[in-house]
C-alpha cells in the first residue's frame, strides 16, 4: 500500500486514481504525516443498490416481527 502526502496528491489526483482503478491497489493519504484517507477500488456494484454488499452478511436469530419488548410494558398501554 502506498502512502502519499495530500500535496503530492493534490498535485497527481487524476494519475493516482487512473492507476488505483487499473490495479486496485489502494492509497493512503497522509497530512503532515499523519494518515488521513484511505483511497481504494469501488466495490463494482456500479448503479445497484449498495445494501446488496451487506446479502448474506446478517443471521436472523429470533422473530423480527413481534415487539421486542411485551405489550404490557408499554407506556401507550397504561
Amino acid at each position: 500500500m502506498e502512502h502519499i502526502n495530500a500535496s503530492d496528491f493534490k498535485a497527481r489526483c487524476l494519475s493516482i486514481l487512473d492507476r488505483v482503478r487499473a490495479t486496485g491497489e489502494r492509497v493512503v493519504i497522509l497530512k503532515r504525516g499523519q494518515p488521513v484517507a484511505e483511497l481504494g477500488p469501488t466495490t463494482g456494484l456500479h448503479g445497484r443498490y449498495p445494501q446488496l454488499e451487506l446479502k448474506g452478511t446478517v443471521t436472523v436469530v429470533d422473530d423480527i416481527v413481534s415487539p421486542a419488548v411485551p405489550e404490557d410494558h408499554w407506556e401507550s398501554n397504561r
